[in-house]
């Protein structure tokens, strides 16, 4: 899953949106990849559906952050 997580960042920063998307819709439940799913999102410009994917991330607190710089957070987040 951590590779297809790491395939999903790599794809988004493309600008590869839709096949990120479709990455992530098979982890649902995964907390990384629902902060990853809430990012999309942003990206995408639906911030309602950003913001339920930052709950279910619990990090309410990004929902104002920079989209590709957070991306790089997540990525040295699960280098971890």
């Amino acid at each position: 899953m951590k590779d297809d997580l790491a395939r999903a960042i790599e794809l988004a920063v493309e600008g590869r949106w839709d096949e990120a998307h479709r990455i992530m819709q098979q982890y649902e439940a995964d907390v990384t990849a629902s902060w990853i799913h809430a990012v999309l999102h942003k990206i995408e410009g639906d911030f309602d559906n950003s913001r339920y994917w930052y709950r279910r991330a619990g990090r309410m607190e990004c929902v104002d952050q920079e989209p590709m710089a957070e991306l790089q957070a997540i990525e040295a987040a699960m280098g971890d």
